[in-house]
């Protein structure tokens, strides 16, 4: 059950504090942690989220108070790089009307955001960097966490049967195996992906980036594991329907250098010694806020 958050009376939406989630899922999921080891963390990461979006409201608030000064040359800046991210001012417009926002509304989003940043530079100005003797000592403790696990990069096609009949089931299994012929026979398999496939995935030619095992249903990762690099599958029938697979990559279980991980471990590192300070600095604005929770 989901809870109300407020902050001096006004609720915090929910799709604020899954914002937060996402981010922080996204930041242990690239400084080292596991699948496995986010799953298991998952109700104090969602805490943590809360927390965190409370915070974010109780910075808002301030930077807003304190009104510290955004340049248009730096929303400019900021405007141009997403323009790029995107693809280009058109898809630019397209991405605004989507969100039923103008570019003035999405320039003050971004001129809050910025307040926001400046505000958090203050309360972390002077902060030192993690230094190497830190790092190290970090690694030394914390070896198990660097140890990389087998891992397999793949794409696939996935047909699903459009209903429960055994023909249905039988029409879904002929039209993939049309599909696995005409990519043994040379064609490509991201452009029958993209023109066929039924998952999410077809967008971007089946591609499911790197995955590892126990990441996909039992029957997808047996046969991407035991598969040979640039092999295209025999059919695989999961409980989503049915699949090819087109193997592109295989890594190995094996232990990570110090050299590999070493830029992970610094950012890690600074980043929780500029959270602790961050803290203080909200728990400060806290005490003078009123948080309810229901």
């Amino acid at each position: 059950m989901q809870k109300t958050v407020k902050v001096n009376g006004q609720v915090i939406p929910q799709d604020a504090i899954q914002f937060e989630l996402e981010r922080l899922v996204r930041f242990y999921a690239e400084h080292g942690m596991s699948q496995e080891q986010i799953k298991a963390q998952l109700p104090a990461l969602v805490q943590k989220a809360t927390e965190q979006a409370i915070g974010t409201k109780l910075l808002m608030d301030e930077a807003a108070k304190l009104d510290l000064p955004v340049s248009d040359a730096e929303l400019d800046e900021q405007v141009a790089k997403i323009v790029e991210q995107v693809g280009g001012e058109e898809a630019f417009r397209q991405a605004l009307q989507q969100q039923n926002t103008s570019e003035d509304a999405f320039r003050e989003q971004l001129r809050r955001g910025r307040r926001v940043d400046k505000l958090i530079e203050k309360a972390v100005a002077g902060e030192p960097d993690p230094t190497e003797a830190e790092i190290e000592a970090y690694f030394n403790g914390h070896q198990d966490e660097f140890a990389k696990g087998e891992r397999v990069l793949a794409q696939h096609i996935l047909i699903s049967p459009d209903g429960d009949t055994q023909t249905s089931k039988d029409e879904a299994k002929a039209k993939i195996g049309t599909i696995r012929e005409r990519v043994l026979e040379g064609k490509s398999f991201a452009d029958e992906a993209a023109a066929h496939s039924m998952c999410p995935s077809g967008k971007e030619g089946g591609s499911l980036g790197w995955f590892s095992r126990g990441m996909m249903v039992p029957e997808f990762d047996a046969a991407a594991f035991s598969m040979k690099v640039g092999d295209v599958s025999d059919i695989i029938e999961t409980q989503f329907g049915y699949h090819i697979i087109f193997k592109t990559d295989h890594e190995p279980a094996g232990e990570v250098d110090f050299a590999q991980v070493h830029d992970k471990i610094r950012d890690l590192l600074r980043h929780a010694r500029r959270g602790e300070r961050v803290t203080a600095y909200v728990n400060e604005l806290r005490e003078k806020a009123q948080i309810e929770v229901s």
